[in-house]
């Protein structure tokens, strides 16, 4: 953890017993001035560009005291995110340069206020309440983003104790963006960083996963960042004062309205509070402890004694999801005195649920299965779908089994009366036909009566009493009665495995597509339990296949979810010819997304022999099925979509990120070698410039790759094959991110390639051993590809940086280049563009090309880079070859022509083209005009050879370069 623990000890905030000494007007110890707030430049600001500009949000780190002369009173220290640390005027002289954006970082809290927008109780920071609603407040956040109708007036209270501010509609008012460390904000350590090498080293990079707060203590204090090598650790940004972070790559954070928030060191005016009897506490107050375990727990002794659970604390809101504890006993025993307890409550134990609304003595109602309870929060615990994936599948479900089984017991021990109403659902869990069949002929009225809140078609139907459910259906039962969950009889008919009772009730018209509580068909509840048959029968009768449940899953989705254990009813329902296959569930996964994400082999193959079209179809944050399965290690589905899909491999999501990139990322050694022999890129930077190569080298780096041998996995076994097939130098007793390294390097991978903070992959290659045998992996690369093609490698890419505080503000990362020419798909994209600067088609095509085909931008010029790069030494080369070429020519014009052809090419700095010759006189000799085309060839073919050969193995090894003036072509 990052950031330090709370002080020892609040004395500070400690009250003497008694108010007599109080004066009338409490002080606020939260009014005024106190570091740690959050800061923007106010109206009387005159200091340019320190804050980064309008909308740059800083800390204040210090404040002024008597006699000092840098900061002397009512002036303060504020450290912007930026960077820069100076002094500014918060009151001083009467001008006031700076505005309070922020105050929860310092504990303002309004306990009893609940945000009408986003429901967080106890609202952080600044109250803002309207004017003319009843009992509407928003939080800050919600306030500035235009929540609720912007021509109603607010009343801005600063504190728990200040006194309302009114504030103007916000309708027609500017709003200015906020600019800062806030949620994917890159950062580096920063001026009160004390916390070694947990970002990995001076000048590191990290990303500000969210910003929250410290404990109970303060809110929106602190920022948890993820550093490159994968660690993710919590900083403070104005808990206490201190900022740890430096910011580098500003991130948005909302809104502000400039005209409504207070000038800082403008302290707001304080409400009155009035004790009728003096006392500090009364009863029924909310209390809260605020002081830390290890004190808490000295202080109590001799006042009550200490016990470990009073360090617990679960505080839940309106919204959370949760867990109910399985525990019946326990259960029992904390609902005494809140809610109570139940025997109906029963299914709801171990199952997720919702909280809808929160009492005010701390007591919750919570929805569970289509039910609502109120629990004591001591038998709730929050809900974390990372612990398991496919909980919500199998929450789903366990739909109700275990009551069922109490409700059949139930029954079955109720005494015998024939003449009391439900004893026919008895007869019926008894599986007495004939005494059934006695009660519908003297009772048909009974018929639909219910007994433990089920009918005795319902309990027929789930123990698959087919005869007893054909009779009930003459007597005209309710076929689609439902009972207290809005389960039908088809549902129980799906419960209860009974394909053969779901087809009697199909026959007789019942609903088929009803839905229950929590809005699943008879054909989601028989999918969720994996029961083949009845979902065969369900689909033969023509259920709708797409209808999606509260989660918006369709039946599909929640096959692929129940794993390969329900093949076959992935079988079943891709076969339907009504079946939806772009069908997009809650959480925007379509059905090969979510095969590709479970890694369902199955499922994918026989989505795509339906609809390969969708291969390469991205969700919102641009990740493809194929992005997917590299992400989870999905080796069997990435290569299904690679060889029967023909997926795009070097598609890139919203991150521009490739497959490759999330595989390497992960450390999936084995995916790594299937999606470069797949033709994956591995030199296409991502929005931080990084090649696959950099994200290697950054993470990975303590792994032993032996270490995944060990534990089954047989990646870096083929891994290291591989790598000692094609040469791997020195010792093969590498780590993950090394041995992926080396790969990469042996495929061509660029050792030189900047990313967009100026780092290369050897710069991030800290151990000898790692950098020698990456430098060995290269000239192995190098070799192999002059031994197949016999001429040059690719060299290096020629690179530029820019300052970190220009490029990691505005750079945004460039586009892929191509590996080939994107018109034939035979050459090499040689050619560059300006003013664009794209490289995508060779030589040849650039000729017919009146605009950039990526673009569209009409071209002042175009040039091969490597011309441009090395203008010098061919302009030599060209000279000289020239002369032997002019030597070889046997007519004064021709030499002529070629000498100016070639001159005017070098000094235009253009592509040299083939000698124009200028024609003989009509009166040569046919043997003279022989004899001259013959020499005409060969020298073009030594001009060839000597100036354009040399000069197209230049650019193969040439990057993009900058342009030293316009070139004509």
């Amino acid at each position: 953890m990052g950031a330090p623990a709370p002080p020892p000890g609040l004395a500070s905030r400690t009250t003497a017993p008694g108010l007599s000494s109080l004066p009338a007007m409490d002080p606020d110890p939260q009014a005024g001035v106190q570091v740690g707030m959050r800061v923007v430049r106010g109206t009387d600001w005159k200091w340019g560009q320190q804050d980064g500009g309008e909308g740059g949000v800083g800390t204040v780190v210090e404040l002024g005291r008597h006699g000092s002369p840098s900061t002397p009173d009512r002036t303060v220290v504020v450290q912007w995110d930026q960077g820069t640390r100076t002094n500014y005027r918060a009151g001083y002289q009467g001008a006031h340069d700076l505005l309070l954006y922020d105050n929860a970082q310092i504990g303002v809290r309004h306990p009893n206020i609940i945000c009408d927008c986003c429901k967080k109780h106890g609202l952080r920071g600044m109250r803002w309440k309207c004017r003319v609603c009843f009992d509407y407040d928003l939080c800050t956040q919600c306030y500035m983003h235009n929540k609720h109708d912007l021509t109603h007036a607010f009343e801005r209270y600063e504190t728990a104790h200040s006194r309302p501010v009114v504030l103007s509609p916000r309708q027609g008012l500017p709003r200015t963006p906020l600019r800062g460390i806030f949620q994917g904000a890159k950062v580096v350590r920063g001026p009160d960083w004390e916390w070694g090498s947990q970002d990995g080293g001076e000048g590191k990079l990290g990303r500000v996963v969210d910003i929250r707060g410290w404990d109970v203590e303060t809110g929106r204090s602190v920022a948890s960042v993820t550093w490159a090598d994968g660690t993710t650790n919590v900083y403070r940004v104005g808990h206490k004062g201190k900022v740890d972070l430096k910011c580098v790559g500003e991130a948005a954070g909302g809104f502000y309205y400039k005209e409504h928030l207070p000038r800082l060191g403008k302290p707001a005016e304080l409400q009155r509070r009035v004790s009728a009897d003096g006392q500090l506490l009364q009863r029924g107050d909310k209390v809260k402890c605020l002081l830390d375990t290890d004190i808490l727990r000295d202080m109590q002794e001799g006042h009550g004694g200490w016990n470990p659970r009073m360090a617990e604390h679960n505080s839940f809101w309106v919204g959370d999801v949760v867990r109910v504890i399985d525990d019946l006993d326990t259960v029992k025993r904390l609902q005494a005195g809140h809610g109570e307890w139940t025997d109906d409550m029963a299914p709801a134990l171990g199952r997720v649920g919702k909280v809808v609304k929160v009492f005010g003595d701390g007591n919750l109602r919570v929805a569970v299965g289509g039910q609502w309870w109120t629990f004591s929060p001591s038998c709730l615990v929050a809900y974390r779908p990372e612990e398991d994936t496919n909980l919500d599948v199998a929450e789903r479900a366990r739909e109700n089994k275990s009551s069922l089984s109490v409700a059949l017991d139930k029954l079955r021990a109720q005494k015998s009366d024939p003449e009391r109403p439900g004893r026919l659902v008895v007869e019926a869990a008894l599986g007495n036909v004939a005494r059934a069949v006695d009660l519908l002929r003297r009772h048909p009225e009974q018929v639909d009566s219910r007994n433990q809140g089920r009918t005795a078609l319902q309990v027929a139907t789930y123990l698959g009493q087919v005869e007893l459910v054909r009779r009930l259906l003459q007597a005209r039962a309710g076929v689609d009665l439902p009972d207290e969950g809005g389960n039908t009889a088809l549902h129980y008919a799906a419960l209860g495995n009974q394909p053969e009772a779901a087809r009697v009730l199909l026959s007789a018209g019942c609903g088929a597509d009803a839905f229950n509580c929590t809005q699943s068909t008879a054909l989601h509840v028989a999918v969720q339990r994996g029961f083949l048959e009845v979902v065969q029968v369900l689909c033969e009768r023509g259920c709708d296949v797409n209808l999606p449940d509260a989660h918006a899953d369709t039946p599909l989705h929640s096959a692929i979810s129940a794993g390969a254990g329900a093949s076959g009813i992935v079988e079943v329902l891709t076969e339907m010819p009504g079946i939806n296959l772009t069908a997009t569930n809650g959480q925007g996964f379509t059905l090969l997304h979510h095969a590709s994400l479970k890694g369902h082999a199955r499922a994918v193959r026989k989505i795509l022999l339906r609809a390969r079209q969708l291969v390469d179809a991205k969700k919102e944050d641009g990740f493809t099925a194929l992005h997917l399965a590299a992400l989870n290690n999905h080796r069997e589905v990435a290569q299904i979509l690679i060889q029967e899909g023909r997926c795009d491999v070097n598609t890139r999501n919203r991150k521009l990120q490739s497959p490759l990139h999330l595989a390497v990322q992960q450390g999936h050694v084995g995916l790594v070698p299937l999606l470069v022999d797949a033709g994956c890129s591995v030199n296409t930077e991502d929005e931080e410039g990084d090649t696959a190569l950099h994200v290697a080298l950054q993470r990975h780096q303590l792994l032993p790759l032996v270490a995944d041998r060990a534990g089954g996995d047989p990646g870096p076994v083929q891994l290291l094959s591989r790598l000692q097939a094609l040469g791997l130098p020195g010792s093969t007793e590498l780590t993950v991110g090394a041995a992926v390294a080396c790969f990469l390097a042996l495929e061509g991978a660029d050792l030189s390639y900047a990313n967009h903070r100026g780092r290369t992959p050897l710069d991030l290659a800290t151990e000898a051993r790692v950098l020698k045998a990456l430098q060995g992996c290269a000239q192995r690369f190098r070799e192999r590809q002059v031994g197949v093609g016999g001429g040059l490698a690719a060299g290096p890419r020629l690179t530029r940086s820019t300052p970190n505080t220009v490029t990691n503000l505005h750079v945004a990362a460039s586009a892929p280049e191509a590996a080939e020419c994107l018109v034939c798909s035979e050459l090499a994209p040689l050619v560059l563009f300006s003013p664009c600067q794209h490289r995508t088609v060779c030589e040849e095509c650039a000729r017919r090309m009146k605009k950039c085909i990526r673009c569209q931008t009409a071209p002042r010029w175009r040039a091969p880079p490597l011309l441009l790069a090395r203008q010098g030494s061919w302009w030599r080369s060209c000279r000289a070859a020239t002369g032997r070429w002019r030597s070889a020519s046997p007519a004064r014009s021709a030499s002529t022509a070629t000498s100016a052809s070639c001159s005017s090419a070098a000094t235009a700095r253009a592509r040299p083209a083939a000698p124009r010759l200028a024609p003989a006189p009509s009166a040569a000799s046919p043997s003279a005009t022989a004899s001259r085309y013959s020499c005409e060839r060969r020298a073009r073919c030594l001009f060839y050879k000597e100036i354009l050969g040399p000069c197209c193995l230049l650019l193969a090894a040439s990057g993009p370069a900058g342009p030293p003036g316009a070139v004509l072509t």
